[in-house]
């Protein structure tokens, strides 16, 4: 993987490499398309965090990426795995296609494709946790998520607890809003009832809005 664009010490400099989204957040990568082994490729890099404290954290998140995509590896649905370049930099096959949000007149078929697809990789232990139209893309009509950064795999131990049932419940909620978004049709009685939160999160989420305005009012 000798084409990653040349490092100064501060950020990727990038010019042999399309950037597709420079990173400005806290552990937000640099993304761009540039080709890996010949083949057209997208990286997610983090090497402006070498050499500083957040290195360990950028380097996990980069193992754990690159973990649920070699788990996915055949998978219509996933991007293939590359490679990693100094636990700081992660390649993945390029994509072609739009996502799902510039989609013009997303099919149902689509939306039933995803949601198959999000009930396999749920019935694998993993959770993509971070589900929106930007994380999909259809390519030649099949539906590809992307960014496994916040992706969670459960031992098999835990896959039926409250924490794991409440993770796959949300990205089927986030789909479900997907879908009536840019397709217009509504969840039926019977999948309403099942992505209905629980109690617990119900004040789990109250106590943090409470705590949050009053955090606010303080500043």
């Amino acid at each position: 993987m000798n084409t990653l664009p040349a490092y100064d010490g501060h950020r990727p400099a990038v010019s042999t490499a399309q950037l597709l989204k420079r990173g400005e957040r806290l552990l937000e990568p640099d993304v761009y398309r540039t080709e890996l082994g010949g083949r057209p490729a997208v990286v997610k890099d983090y090497r402006r965090y070498r050499g500083t404290p957040l290195s360990p954290v950028a380097r996990l998140l980069v193992r754990r990426e690159a973990r649920v995509l070699r788990r996915l590896k055949g998978w219509k649905h996933a991007p293939a795995l590359l490679g990693t370049v100094g636990g700081l930099a992660l390649g993945m096959e390029f994509v072609p296609g739009e996502t799902l949000s510039r989609v013009q007149g997303a099919s149902h078929e689509v939306f039933d494709q995803l949601q198959l697809a999000l009930s396999r990789l749920h019935a694998a232990g993993i959770t993509h946790n971070d589900l929106h139209g930007t994380n999909v893309v259809v390519s030649a009509g099949v539906p590809v998520l992307l960014d496994f950064t916040s992706a969670w795999r459960s031992p098999r131990w835990l896959r039926n607890g409250p924490i794991s049932r409440q993770l796959r419940r949300s990205d089927m909620k986030n789909l479900v809003k997907m879908r009536q978004r840019l397709t217009g049709q509504r969840p039926s009685a019977e999948q309403a009832a099942l992505l209905a939160e629980p109690g617990w999160v119900q004040a789990l989420r109250g106590t943090w809005k409470r705590l949050y305005r009053h955090l606010k009012g303080q500043a």
